[in-house]
């Protein structure tokens, strides 16, 4: 195998924190102080986006970190620009990190005369020079059949399992809960990490974003909810179905949730819901009515991150990372003992 150079780093402005982040668990790594590339990214004004990389690139394996969260426009195009600028730049390799994947939801044709977006931007993203694809958590495995280079796609819920074990010593009354038949596998996958059972809330929409009505299949009398999903947007489903499973007889209801988009009144929503905790990753930079909301816990991101974007420098496995016990050393210290 030939010699890798060591990954170099640089970031938009869509999650500076997370970079940062990164980066300070790289140099824990690495044992010597890894630092972001110096780069301007800004905006002329009338929006247009300028980029420049004040650092010497050539020949290097360069990792963008930049979710394409809100805007999610305005930070599609940094992503874009920035892999412009690097390859006109001579890198040798350009890997976008994109812990969250915006427009996702778009994966499909709904009804006639609709776009497949998700489709479309993996095609500029591949166009623009970018040669693999880190995320997490992809609305719809099959995105990633849209692309034609390699896309590594992490999972929360093994870190999400551990959270758990922390926070609920007593796991006998836990029941992990899908808020919709669609994200069953996702649900089942977290109960069977856990040995925890498992039901579904079936929803049928009147209109996009809008529930007419909801079910809960299988018996949740007493139990500890847990909803698991991928993104929880304005938190209006999010909050019927807490409210569903309160009816039906659950003790408690909380939500493990890895893409906190939060848009519009969702906080608020969550403030005054019946569900006593939601988690979320840090996929998405926290906003500051996030951070101070007393029922919203954040889990970090960085070490499953860093580590992915390490062994993808070093050519090794990024399977290896949805080992339970493979993240137990990475997130050591992170939660309790466990």
């Amino acid at each position: 195998m030939p010699a890798t150079v060591e990954p170099k780093l640089i970031s938009g402005n869509a999650n500076k924190t997370l970079a940062k982040a990164i980066a300070r668990r790289m140099s824990m790594h690495r044992g010597r102080r890894v630092e972001l590339v110096d780069t301007r990214v800004e905006r002329f004004n009338d929006g247009e986006i300028f980029v420049e990389v004040y650092e010497n690139v050539r020949g290097e394996d360069m990792f963008i970190i930049q979710p394409t969260s809100n805007p999610a426009n305005d930070n599609l195009m940094e992503l874009l620009i920035m892999t412009d600028a690097l390859r006109r730049s001579s890198a040798s390799r350009i890997t976008a990190v994109i812990p969250y994947f915006g427009y996702a939801r778009q994966d499909r044709r709904t009804k006639a005369r609709t776009p497949i977006t998700a489709k479309l931007v993996a095609n500029m993203i591949s166009r623009a020079g970018i040669e693999r694809v880190l995320t997490m958590d992809l609305h719809a495995t099959q995105i990633q059949g849209f692309f034609d280079i390699p896309v590594d796609n992490l999972y929360a819920s093994p870190v999400f399992a551990m959270d758990i074990e922390h926070s609920f010593p007593d796991r006998s009354n836990l029941m992990v809960i899908s808020p919709d038949v669609g994200g069953m596998a996702r649900a089942r996958e977290l109960a069977k990490r856990l040995d925890l059972d498992l039901a579904v809330v079936d929803k049928r929409r009147s209109a996009a974003g809008e529930v007419a009505e909801m079910n809960v299949i299988g018996d949740v009398e007493g139990r500890i909810c847990l909803i698991v999903d991928d993104l929880v947007d304005t938190a209006g489903t999010l909050c019927k179905a807490a409210d569903k499973l309160i009816e039906k007889g659950a003790a408690e209801v909380h939500a493990y949730i890895t893409h906190g988009v939060l848009s519009g009144p969702a906080v608020e929503r969550l403030d005054k819901s019946v569900m006593k905790s939601l988690v979320i990753t840090d996929s998405i930079e926290a906003t500051a009515e996030v951070k101070a909301a007393k029922n919203i816990r954040i889990v970090p991101t960085a070490p499953i991150l860093a580590q992915a974007i390490l062994n993808i420098a070093n050519g090794t496995s990024v399977s290896s990372l949805f080992e339970t016990e493979t993240l137990r050393t990475i997130y050591q210290g992170h939660f309790g003992n466990s």
